[in-house]
C-alpha cells in the first residue's frame, strides 16, 4: 500500500495579537522547523509526535511510505495567509509529484484558523481530497483540543484523536491510526456530535474528572461495539463556527456509528454540571494559601502555581508580569518561576556572565495592557537552550529554545528563555541547574500539559488566574464568529 504522509499543525488563539507567519514555521523550538521529503524519516521520525508512531506501525507492517512535509509552530494569532497557501501548496505540490497513491496520512491539530479559512484543517482537507480523489483513502490524527468540523469529517475517511490531556499518547494514537488504516481500509458509517456548551481548558485534564470517565466510557463502548471512537473536548480560544467539544464515530453501518456516538454523547450533556464545577484561585487567594503553607514548612513537594493564562501553549505571550509582579512585592520565599520568555533579558545576562547583578525590565511586552517589571538581580546560571527532553511527553525529543538565563531577584529564582515553550518537561529547569522537587514554589506558565511531569512531585497544585491571553473562562472572550446558541461555558446542574 502506497501511503502519502504528512502533517501541518497549528492550535490558533484567536483572541492573540500575534500571528503565525510562514518564518515561525522554519524557526525550530519545541519541535523541528518544517521538513520535507526523506528528511522526515530522520527528523520527525524519532520525535513524540503521531506521525511517528504512525511510520513505525506502517513500516512494521510492511506498507510503503512517501513523505512530504511536516510543519508545526507554536500556539499563537491566526495563521497568516501566506503561510497557509505557501505550506498547502507545498505539500500538494509535493503529493502531485509522487503520482497515484492508495492512501494519505495527515499529522493534524484540528484547532487551526487562518486569516482566510476559520476551519484551516477542513480547508487542508479539502484541497488534498480534490488531488487524490475519492477512491483514494485519506486519514489523520487529531490533537484532543481539536474543534472538529463537518467539513473535516466528510473530506477524510477516517480521523481520531488524542485521548490524554497532557498529551502522552501521541506516539499510539499515531500507531492507532495505521493500524485502523491498514486492517480495516474504510468504514460504513461515521458520525460526529458538536456540544452545546464549552469546556474551558483547565477543566480538560484527561487525568480528573469528569474527563476520565468520559474517556472510560469511550473505552467501554469501543469494546463492546467494535466502533472507533473520539471525544475532543475542544479549543475555546479558537473563534470559529463549529468551536466546542465533539464526539466522532466511525463503525462498520451508520446505525451502529450513530448509536456509539449518541451514547458518548449523551454522558457528555449529562457531565456539564462536573464540568461546571472547576475551581481557580485568584493571584490574591493563591499567594496567600502558598504562604501559610510554606510558613508551616513539611510539605511532601514543590506547592505549583500554574500561571494558566499566560500558557504559550494556548497562545500565551510567555512573559507576563501579573502574578511575578505580585510574588516579588510580598517576598514570598522560595519561588521558582519558568519558563519566562524575554530574549533581552537572556542577551544582557549572557552578556554580563555567571556571577554578574544585572538590572532588567523584565516581561511585559508580548500582552496588551501589561508592563515590564523592573528588576535586578543575580546571574546564577546560563544555558545554551538545546538539550534532551525528559518525561512523558518529551523522552527522545529535544528542544531549542534559544539561550537562556537563571537569575535571582530578592531571593525569586526565574528561568528565562528565548523561546516560547510551557514547562512540559523538568528539564527546561534541570537544564540550568535547578533541581525541581527541591523547590518549596514552583510557579509555571503552563495548563495542563505541565502536570505530565511535574504532578507526581507537586504536594498541591493551584490554578491561578493572573492577566493574559489564555482566558481561563471562555464566557469572557468576545467572540464574534461562534454559532449562536452555544453555552460559553458549562452550567450547573439546578438541584
Amino acid at each position: 500500500m502506497r501511503i502519502a504522509i504528512g502533517g501541518f499543525q497549528h492550535e490558533t488563539n484567536s483572541f492573540a495579537p500575534s500571528r503565525a507567519t510562514y518564518q515561525d514555521f522554519l524557526t525550530a523550538t519545541g519541535w523541528p522547523a518544517l521538513t520535507r521529503g526523506d528528511a522526515l524519516f530522520d527528523t520527525v521520525g524519532s520525535e513524540m509526535v503521531p506521525i511517528a508512531g504512525f511510520i513505525r506501525e506502517a513500516l512494521k507492517r510492511r506498507a510503503a511510505l512517501i513523505p512530504l512535509l511536516w510543519t508545526v509552530t507554536e500556539p499563537s494569532g491566526p495563521v497568516t495567509a501566506d503561510a497557509f497557501e505557501r505550506i498547502s501548496a507545498q505539500m500538494i505540490n509535493d503529493l502531485i509529484a509522487q503520482g497515484p497513491v492508495d492512501a494519505v496520512f495527515l499529522d493534524l491539530h484540528g484547532a487551526m484558523v487562518t486569516e482566510s479559512f476559520p476551519d484551516g484543517e477542513g480547508e487542508l482537507l479539502r484541497r488534498i481530497r480534490a488531488v487524490i480523489g475519492p477512491a483514494a483513502l485519506l486519514v489523520g490524527c487529531l490533537d484532543l483540543h481539536a474543534n472538529v468540523t463537518r467539513l473535516m469529517v466528510e473530506q477524510s475517511d477516517f480521523l481520531t484523536a488524542f485521548r490524554t490531556y497532557p498529551h502522552v499518547d501521541m506516539l499510539e494514537t499515531g500507531a492507532r491510526t495505521a493500524a485502523r488504516l491498514l486492517e480495516t481500509r474504510g468504514w460504513g458509517g461515521k458520525a460526529l456530535r458538536a456540544s452545546p456548551y464549552l469546556i474551558p481548558i483547565t477543566a480538560q485534564c484527561s487525568f480528573a474528572e469528569p474527563t476520565a470517565g468520559l474517556f472510560r466510557l469511550l473505552e467501554q463502548i469501543e469494546a463492546e461495539t467494535g466502533a472507533d471512537l473520539s471525544y475532543c473536548p475542544g479549543f475555546p480560544l479558537s473563534d470559529s463556527p463549529e468551536t466546542g467539544p465533539t464526539i466522532l464515530a466511525y463503525a462498520k453501518t451508520q446505525a451502529d456509528a450513530d448509536a456509539a456516538a449518541d451514547r458518548l454523547f449523551q454522558a457528555l450533556l449529562d457531565a456539564e454540571g462536573a464540568y461546571a464545577e472547576a475551581g481557580l484561585w485568584t493571584i490574591a487567594d493563591a499567594l496567600d494559601h502558598t504562604a501559610r503553607q510554606v510558613q508551616q514548612g513539611g510539605q511532601s513537594g514543590p506547592i505549583i502555581l500554574a500561571d494558566t493564562q499566560d500558557n504559550p501553549g494556548g497562545g500565551g505571550s510567555g512573559d507576563t508580569t501579573g502574578l511575578l509582579r505580585e510574588i516579588l512585592a510580598r517576598k514570598l520565599p522560595g519561588v521558582t518561576v519558568g519558563l519566562f520568555y524575554d530574549p533581552a533579558a537572556v542577551l544582557t545576562a549572557t552578556a554580563a556572565g555567571v556571577g554578574a547583578v544585572i538590572s532588567v525590565d523584565l516581561g511585559g511586552r508580548g500582552t496588551p495592557g501589561d508592563q515590564p517589571v523592573p528588576v535586578t538581580g543575580k546571574v546564577l546560571a546560563l544555558g545554551s537552550g538545546t538539550f534532551p527532553g525528559t518525561g512523558p511527553m518529551w523522552e527522545g525529543g529535544t528542544l531549542n529554545l534559544g539561550p537562556m538565563a537563571l537569575i535571582e531577584v530578592e531571593g525569586t529564582r526565574i528561568a528565562l528563555g528565548s523561546a516560547r515553550q510551557q514547562p512540559s518537561t523538568q528539564a527546561i529547569f534541570t537544564h540550568l541547574g535547578i533541581t525541581p522537587q527541591d523547590c518549596p514554589v514552583l510557579v509555571l506558565k503552563s495548563s495542563v500539559h505541565f502536570r505530565a511531569a511535574f504532578q507526581p512531585i507537586a504536594s498541591e497544585i493551584l490554578v491561578v488566574v493572573a492577566p493574559g491571553l489564555v482566558t481561563a473562562n471562555p464566557a469572557d472572550l468576545p467572540y464574534r464568529e461562534i454559532r449562536d446558541g452555544v453555552r460559553l461555558r458549562p452550567t450547573p446542574h439546578e438541584g
